[in-house]
């Protein structure tokens, strides 16, 4: 064990952007136009590289930071710490590379540069990073909750009507998850008398089956699971996504709904791990959720024409895959999840900004009235196209390698609806982008009639941005989903094994032996499920381009079998805040009947 003295690594990616986003607010109107945008994007690169440091500093024993120096004694800790681990750390880094990727995205966005963009896009970041490093349960709920208040800001940034009811639904959920977290603290707090997550795991194994506690977890994983939108609390985020600015839904999808996801994994791993009846609702009712995600997004997906919408709900069908990797509660579910949420960050942020080039450079975002004008900007119709393939299971690159992991653990525990729901999902959201890749960029499908005109007609982002510009850091990101998978899998594995065996004794300075980790490293073997998909996927994007070319009653037969579930998906979203609210309460009702 390493304890950093006062004033070293651990707070710096917080609070260096936490001071920078200070000044900014008090400068931002005198600074030269574009130097908001430079501080930043410095800013963000500089807490990548802390956090990569620090994750290869904790790659044998996390590293140990006490804030004001309250050190535990004897146990009892009082004071407030940050716990390096190596999948906190690297979870960082790569939250602040994908900032500073989404920033230099943002180059040229606004007219007018007053630096409030990038004063929220740094608070944002400190409190993801915090999120990450944080072993204190309520200190954990500041930054999701700084986290939110900034999310918040920036889905109705541009103020307009559609923008603000977005950011309306998006507060009022966000919210009540809120106080489902805060609940769940007072709960847990007042059985164990702790905070730290250490001292919370002795303290919930000498309770094992105390309801309380899992009341407790009940509360925390359901605020964290609206965040990470997991069926059925998903309901606010394609209405987030598609209104938020484009650089603002790159970091959503990219990193914060992930991150809700983690949250869990931390929580069941060092606070609830020695709770049965906690671990009996994770490998049932978790796992499940992550499944009906991943089928539920998939299909909600195949059915938009909004492009931002349409990635929206591959983000949610894509969690459920993490979710589903976390949820089978071994190392290799676990290190996938791990490797897959990089590899989806990275694809799914590079997509966001294919939707952002398409409004910028051709003044739209529904599919069909796009059709066949992307031809001027075929480069962002190649990223489009691969990102298609990626999200379907295209076998290269992280999600592919995160994929291995988490489809071995499903083998081994013989959970075969589970495959198919993870299947479902990656094929209709593949499809769903290669379809858009194929009409928009190609020119593919039917000529549209009176459907051309979309309600999505008015929006608009700034046209005058150079594509090479734009370009860059989206190519960059699919580059990055591609490289480093077999060193990706071995990091990913020796971060899981420290997850799933903290080293709690001796954060709370008792002089204890480290128990050991989880079996070494293995190399996984081949798997069919990312080549079927992949197959299927190319399949059914050919069936949606080209359905009108079919024998007419195969046609009415498509439309027949799959209009029913379709209409009765489409209208349980709503887009009411109450109905999802109501929804909620649905998803608390399934944690008491698990």
């Amino acid at each position: 064990m390493t304890v950093l003295p006062v004033g070293v690594m651990p707070p710096l990616p917080v609070a260096g952007p936490l001071a920078v986003a200070g000044l900014l607010l008090a400068t931002g109107t005198r600074l030269p136009r574009r130097m908001p945008d430079v501080v930043a994007i410095l800013v963000a690169l500089a807490a990548c590289v802390l956090c990569a440091l620090m994750a290869m500093g904790s790659a044998h024993a996390p590293l140990v930071y006490w804030f004001g120096g309250w050190e535990p004694r004897h146990g009892l800790a009082i004071g407030i710490g940050f716990v390096v681990s190596p999948a906190g750390a690297w979870l960082g880094a790569f939250i602040a590379l994908l900032f500073a990727a989404t920033l230099l995205f943002a180059w040229g966005y606004f007219d007018a540069v007053h630096a409030h963009f990038h004063v929220l896009m740094l608070l944002f970041m400190a409190g993801m990073i915090g999120f990450c490093l944080t072993h204190d349960l309520f200190n954990l709920f500041v930054w999701f909750e700084l986290m939110s208040v900034s999310a918040f800001a920036l889905t109705g940034y541009a103020l307009r009507t559609d923008a603000l009811e977005g950011a309306l639904n998006f507060t009022v959920v966000n919210t009540i998850g809120s106080y489902l977290i805060l609940g769940g603290i007072g709960l847990i707090y007042l059985e164990v008398g702790a905070l730290d997550f250490s001292a919370l795991g002795r303290g919930v194994a000498a309770h094992p089956g105390d309801p309380a506690v899992a009341a407790a977890f009940a509360l925390l994983a359901s605020g964290l699971l609206t965040k990470g939108a997991q069926v059925p609390f998903h309901f606010w985020l394609s209405d987030a996504h598609a209104v938020a600015p484009s650089p603002v839904s790159v970091i959503f999808s990219g990193a914060m709904v992930s991150i809700g996801l983690y949250g869990v994994a931390v929580l069941d791993w060092t606070v609830f791990a020695g709770s049965a009846v906690v671990q009996h609702l994770v490998h049932t009712l978790l796992l499940g959720m992550g499944a009906a995600s991943a089928a539920v997004g998939g299909v909600m997906a195949l059915m938009q024409r909004h492009v931002k919408r349409l990635l929206a709900f591959s983000t949610i069908s894509h969690a459920g895959i993490l979710l589903v990797g976390l949820a089978l509660s071994d190392g290799n579910g676990l290190s996938g999840m791990l490797v897959y949420l990089l590899g989806h960050g990275l694809v799914k942020g590079a997509l966001f900004m294919v939707a952002g080039i398409m409004l910028a450079s051709l003044g739209g975002i529904d599919e069909l009235g796009l059709r066949g004008q992307g031809r001027r900007i075929w480069p962002a119709g190649l990223v489009m196209g691969f990102g298609g393939l990626l999200l379907a299971g295209m076998p290269v690159g992280l999600m592919d390698t995160g994929l291995e992991r988490i489809e071995l653990a499903m083998r081994d525990q013989h959970q075969i609806v589970v495959r198919v729901a993870v299947l479902t999902g990656m094929v209709c959201t593949g499809a769903a982008v290669l379809r858009v890749a194929g009409r928009v960029f190609v020119g593919w499908g039917p000529v549209s009639g009176e459907e051309e005109c979309s309600p999505t007609d008015e929006e608009r982002e700034k046209a005058d941005r150079p594509l090479w510009l734009m370009m860059l850091p989206t190519v960059v990101l699919v580059a990055l989903s591609l490289c480093g998978s077999h060193d990706a899998d071995r990091i990913a594995w020796r971060a899981a094994a420290l997850l799933m065996h903290p080293d709690g004794e001796a954060i709370l300075g008792l002089a204890t032996a480290r128990p050991a980790v989880v079996a070494p490293w293995a190399a996984v073997p081949g798997s069919w499920l990312p080549w079927v998909a992949t197959g299927l996927a190319v399949a059914l994007s050919g069936l949606e381009l080209f359905w009108h070319r079919l024998p007419r009653s195969l046609a009415r037969g498509y439309d027949r079998a799959s209009g029913p579930a379709l209409g009765a998906l489409g209208a349980l979203h709503s887009g009411l805040v109450g109905d999802y609210v109501a929804w909620i309460a649905v998803g608390l009702a399934l944690f008491v009947l698990a």
